[in-house]
């Protein structure tokens, strides 16, 4: 993997997944630009990761900026913001792999599955940006507490769906660096899958009071 390609926009990246998948990616030696529609409260974020993570490695802008800055972007934004801030940034999104994070939780019943009409919300993202963006689903059902506990391991796979293999490559290697497990679970259509296990997990957290319930996949090894 080149510099170019080891450089990472989180587009949304003030948000608590955005931020704690811009620290692990810093500590795994990725520069990371974090994109918000406030530039200077992206940069104040870039800051604070950057003190935990006892590196420069991290650095903040608007979102468009940040996207262009990339050599893949990460889209961490609420459902309710996702073709929008997508649509946004689409004119720096061209041949470029776009990891989706999105989850179709609608406030204030988030621990119910809410699919949209479509399925999986990824997917329709696919469809709406078209081919030259090469969208991947991925971190869906990974905690920001766990992400930004370095003191442990990660106890959660990390469920990667696209359409595009080098795209998901891409996106397995990145989390590996990361520290984490990667498993490739097929097309992006199934990330539906991902996408409706987050509220189960929300409902889990909530039921039996812990910060950061997670799934693993057994039998592969």
């Amino acid at each position: 993997m080149t510099e170019t390609q080891r450089t990472l926009a989180v587009l949304g990246g003030t948000g608590h997944e955005g931020s704690g998948i811009a620290y692990r990616a810093a500590l795994a030696g990725w520069k990371v630009t974090i994109g918000s529609r406030d530039a200077a409260k992206a940069a104040a974020k870039a800051e604070e990761l950057n003190a935990l993570a006892g590196s420069r490695n991290i650095t903040g802008a608007g979102l468009l900026e940040a996207a262009r800055a990339a050599g893949t972007v990460v889209l961490a934004v609420p459902y309710a913001a996702q073709v929008s801030t997508a649509e946004q940034v689409r004119p720096a999104l061209e041949d470029k792999v776009l990891i989706d994070v999105t989850v179709p939780l609608k406030p204030p019943k988030v621990s119910l599955v809410q699919l949209p009409p479509e399925g999986s919300c990824t997917k329709a993202l696919q469809e709406k940006l078209g081919s030259a963006v090469r969208v991947v689903s991925a971190f869906q059902n990974v905690s920001a507490h766990a992400l930004m506990d370095r003191s442990k391991p990660v106890e959660c796979d990390v469920l990667v769906c696209a359409d595009d293999p080098e795209a998901k490559a891409t996106t397995i290697a990145l989390v590996q660096q990361m520290g984490l497990i990667a498993i490739d679970a097929g097309p992006l259509a199934n990330s539906v899958v991902a996408e409706a296990l987050t509220s189960v997990l929300i409902h889990l957290n909530k039921t039996y009071k812990v910060p950061a319930s997670g799934i693993r996949i057994t039998g592969l090894k």
